[in-house]
Order: structure tokens, then sequence, then C-alpha cells
């Protein structure tokens, strides 16, 4: 059995991390930390937790860093120099320019040095560079939800090249962690719904990041649930072809990059619903025509696909395991090649 530690296992991410490792027929969930140090950890401790303990990393084969960003750098590097594979739950790892992290995140980064080890481990997108890694950036919750369907329409040239990509995503409550605040306290999501943070939200730089183009305009909404991400791409295409045919192309070509994927599926009809993927590791995916448009859907499980679930899939193939072991809801499909065939 592998063994894996979990640092900030009371948070969500952490607590449903620790719930998939408490399942997994190979990875042996070793230990449960707190964030905090044992001096500030008195009484706040759930019975299967301990707190941080930096001395035992090396005792774990993976270090799942589910910390907030500002704690999780300094940690990994512990974890690194212990010997342990890591995989970084927060913000720490995933903007490659330090000095941007710090614009963003309004603090140094705490290990810059680290950095270039770093994986941006989109599962689907980076699986060969992961398993080589020591350590993986577990993407962002949004991102995922943007990214998993955007990035083949970018490679395929499919875009209309200076026409704004305009990503509307919803979240669940969940997505703002743990932590109350007066926007997230019941008594303001519920039967609520709001945009908020537009045009300056945390995940703009890291998706502009990975996807590599400048004119996206992301638009974050709070639903009033806890768990879930939906997600709704508008897209222009390449003038001079009808929309309709427009949207077959871009079906088509999602189809075909992740042909015998595990978790993402390719709707043939309808819209994605969070029913269908929360509590699941999935990402369901469709394209309609809208008018000059082509609209691609995403729905995630912010605590699985968005968080916990892609780190243990991450984790897994680190560790050189199957990549969906431990995992709720993989897809029985068939290769990619027998599809394409």
């Amino acid at each position: 059995m592998k063994r894996a530690i979990v640092v900030g296992s009371s948070g969500y991410a952490g607590r449903e991390l620790c719930g998939l490792l408490d399942q997994h027929a190979e990875l042996d969930l070793w230990a449960c930390m707190s964030a905090r140090p044992a001096s500030q950890s008195h009484g706040l401790l759930s019975p299967d937790q301990i707190p941080l303990a930096p001395e035992r990393f090396g005792e774990a084969d993976v270090v799942f860093l589910c910390t907030p960003h500002g704690k999780a750098a300094t940690l990994a590097r512990m974890a690194l120099d212990a010997g342990s594979a890591v995989v970084d739950l927060s913000a720490d790892l995933r903007l490659r320019d330090a000095q941007q992290y710090a614009q963003v995140y309004g603090l140094p980064h705490p290990a810059p040095e680290i950095l270039d080890q770093a994986v941006y481990g989109l599962t689907e997108r980076a699986r060969i560079q992961i398993q080589g890694a020591r350590a993986v950036a577990n993407p962002g919750c949004y991102p995922t939800s943007i990214l998993l369907p955007i990035h083949p329409l970018l490679d395929a040239d499919l875009l209309a090249p200076q026409a704004p990509i305009v990503a509307d995503a919803k979240s669940g409550v969940s997505g703002a962690g743990k932590a109350p605040t007066e926007a997230t306290h019941f008594g303001n999501v519920h039967e609520n719904f709001r945009a908020y943070q537009i045009g300056a939200h945390r995940h703009a730089p890291e998706i502009t990041q990975e996807a590599g183009v400048e004119g996206l305009v992301f638009v974050p909404h709070l639903l009033p649930c806890l768990r879930g991400i939906l997600t709704t791409l508008y897209l222009t295409p390449h003038p001079g072809q009808a929309p309709e045919a427009r949207a077959d192309e871009f079906r088509t070509c999602l189809r075909e990059a992740y042909a015998g994927e595990p978790f993402v599926r390719v709707l043939d009809e309808g819209t994605p619903e969070l029913k269908d993927v929360v509590h699941t590791n999935r990402c369901h995916i469709a394209v309609h025509s809208a008018g000059p448009l082509v609209v691609v859907t995403s729905a995630i499980d912010n605590l699985l696909k968005g968080a916990a679930g892609q780190a243990l899939q991450n984790a897994n193939l680190l560790l050189g395991l199957e990549e969906t072991l431990g995992l709720p809801g993989a897809l029985q499909r068939p290769s990619k090649a027998e599809v394409l065939a």
C-alpha cells in the first residue's frame, strides 16, 4: 500500500479527500493533519486529526495540501525535501510567475524556487507530465470547468481570434471554502443569486495563463446550493459557415478530444445539470448554436472534479496507480482508438 497524508483535512476539500482515501484500494490514508501547528490547534481538532507535523511528511508517498494560499508552498517544499510527492490544492503552485502571484494574492510567493517543479494538473491535458512529476498544482474549480471544454476548441483553431471568450460560471457556496463570511452565510445565500468579483476574481489569471488567451471575460456567480459548478461559454466561431454547422464541428472536436476519457462526457443532446455530476468526478459538456454564437456548457462537482477528485486522479498517476482508483463516476468507455476507428 502507498501512503498519503492530508494537510487541512477539516476543510471542505480536505474532508472530501479523506473520504475518498478511506475507500481507496491501494492508497492508505496515513495521517489527517490540521493546517495549524500544534500550538494553534488545541480544541480545534476532530477525533481523526493530528496537529500539523511536517517532520512526518517523509513517511508518506504523497502529501495533499488542502490549505489556504500562502501556507501551502512552504509545506510543499518541506514535503519535497523529505522525499514525498506533493499535490497542492491551494493556489500556491498554479501561477508560474511569482510576481504575478504577489499581485493576485497580495503577498510574496512563499517558495518561488519550487514553481518550476510543479505540473499544472488538469489531468486530461497533462497526463504524461504528471506521471513523471514530483509536484502537481491542482487546478482551481472554476478553471477546471472552463479549461476542459475550451482547450480542444483552441487547439483546433475553431474560435474567431479577435472575439472575446465569455465564461459565465456559477458555483455552489462550498467553492468559497469553509470559513464563514458575510457573503456566504445561510441568510445571504438562501433564495438568493448574484454575480461577484466581476473582472477581479483570482482564478482569472490562472485561466488566462493556461488557455493562452487574453480576450477572456470571466463572470462568477454564487448559487444557493452547496456544491457544483455550471459554466456557460459564449464563443464566436470563424465566420463563413452556418451556426448549426459550426456547433456540429465544435461537438465533434470535443468528442474526439475526450474519446475514451473516464471522467469527461460530451452529451449528444440536452444540457449538463448539476444533479448528474455532483458526488462524482465527472465533467459533462454540451454544445448548442445560438444565433451567431456557439454556446458550450459544462458541469462539474467543485469539490470533486474541481478539487479533491482531480487531486486523487493526479496522485494515482504520480504513484503509478490506475487513474480511476477510489474515484466515483468513472465511465465505462471504449478506448480513443476504438472510438476514432
